[in-house]
């Protein structure tokens, strides 16, 4: 098993870390059918892919009975292994792309997370509200924040206000400058690796 996500985050359980354990086998084996994570990725997986999609939990820790969308999961990054850290925390994962959610579906029934829903449609079909919309670099931030901006509920119960937590890597000094109140947090204030020198959380209230 990998440790490194428990060299980060000590206080998990054995049921979590085992979760964690068995997602890069699981990955392994749909990636063979349906191709949702590079094969180089693969060989960097709790990094690129798990560690990276906790660099969100670095930032907020969700509270139970919460609700948290997953725009353009993709494979279920980085929905599942913040559900597997957030286990009473609600979380919708869309992908407009069926086959990716097929994947997730299978990931999430293997490592029984009764906290995961899996759809196929787009951000613009989904319905309900929710206190945060998490997602990894789908696509520049002034075509993401009309996607979701009136998904977000109104009343925050978080130590941040309700709104975006999206995975961004570069310099978004440009990118966010519609934003002012757009917050980023480094993620190399946080994990070692080399991989993280340039990678980013922004927290943007909506």
């Amino acid at each position: 098993m990998d440790t490194t996500i428990k060299t980060y985050f000590p206080e998990l359980s054995e049921k979590q870390l085992n979760q964690y354990a068995q997602l890069k086998p699981l990955y392994d084996s749909w990636n063979q059918q349906i191709n949702v994570i590079s094969r180089a990725d693969m060989t960097h997986f709790y990094i690129r892919h798990a560690l990276h999609s906790l660099g969100i939990a670095t930032v907020l820790t969700f509270k139970p009975q919460s609700n948290v969308l997953d725009v353009g999961t993709g494979g279920g990054f980085p929905g599942i292994p913040l559900a597997i850290m957030f286990p009473e925390t609600q979380f919708t994962l869309v992908d407009s792309v069926g086959k990716k959610i097929k994947v997730v579906q299978a990931v999430a029934d293997a490592l029984a997370l009764d906290n995961v829903k899996a759809y196929h449609k787009r951000a613009e079909d989904v319905t309900g509200t929710f206190d945060f919309v998490v997602s990894r670099a789908v696509t520049r931030m002034e075509r993401f924040v009309p996607w979701v901006q009136h998904k977000i509920k109104a009343k925050s119960k978080h130590a941040l206000s309700n709104g975006i937590l999206y995975l961004k890597g570069g310099n978004l000094k440009e990118e966010l400058s519609p934003y002012p109140k757009a917050k980023i947090h480094d993620l190399a204030a946080h994990f070692k690796e080399d991989f993280f020198d340039t990678k980013k959380v922004v927290h943007l209230p909506l």
